[in-house]
């Protein structure tokens, strides 16, 4: 059967699983994933440069840079347009809004990042990225991936918000419920056997039933 625009897929990364590797020029001089080993990374795409949800999205991740830092986090945007490009927005969003972009932006006029992520979408564009993000451990493993249609900009604050609950519960063992913020109960593993199902209720949790129970940590 031919390929047509419909029935192209573009490939995925998988969740998990190991990031894939680039090595891409930016902003801030040459980027490779092996650069950021030992901190997480979030890396976004956007459809293009000077254009409007996307100058709310960088002053959005911009303004809450700190609080990434603060997290052992590090920012990488992409869009597939050119270096200059990206330096002249940078320049215009301070210009305009009096925002300072802190985080590099890979250029990525061959595609070769935006293809290996699946960030092109051929039912949205065959040349521009949608807004695709990606959450990337210290290990280079990929741990979440979000997309966002082209005409509605992303929420900065879930991102924060999802990489929170994701460190809480590597470190802790734990999940997290619905809308979870720091300092809320967490869900405590359901039991694996009939038998710790059955003395789970005495276990000093918040009890709902057997598979349902929270702690604070």
């Amino acid at each position: 059967m031919e390929d047509t625009q419909e029935n192209v897929r573009p490939a995925m990364p998988e969740l998990n699983k190991r990031a894939p590797n680039f090595d891409a020029k930016t902003t801030h001089g040459p980027k490779t994933l092996d650069d950021y080993k030992g901190r997480w990374l979030i890396l976004f795409s956007h459809p293009a440069d000077f254009t409007p949800v996307c100058t709310t999205e960088f002053m959005g991740f911009a303004n809450r840079y700190d609080k990434f830092q603060a997290l052992n986090c590090d920012l990488l945007g992409l869009s597939i347009d050119s270096n200059y490009a990206h330096i002249a927005w940078v320049r215009n969003i301070k210009e305009k809004f009096d925002v300072d972009i802190p985080f590099p932006i890979i250029e990525d006029l061959s595609m070769n990042v935006a293809n290996a992520y699946g960030m092109i979408q051929p039912g949205a564009s065959d040349t521009s990225a949608v807004r695709a993000t990606f959450i990337i451990d210290p290990e280079g493993v990929l741990r979440a991936m979000v997309y966002y249609p082209m005409s509605n900009g992303r929420s900065i604050d879930e991102f924060v918000r999802l990489l929170e609950a994701l460190q809480t519960s590597d470190a802790n063992g734990v999940a997290t419920p619905e809308n979870w913020k720091p300092g809320e109960k967490v869900i405590v593993p359901p039991p694996q056997t009939a038998a710790a199902a059955e003395t789970r209720s005495g276990e000093g949790y918040e009890y709902t039933d057997w598979y349902f129970s929270k702690k604070d940590l």
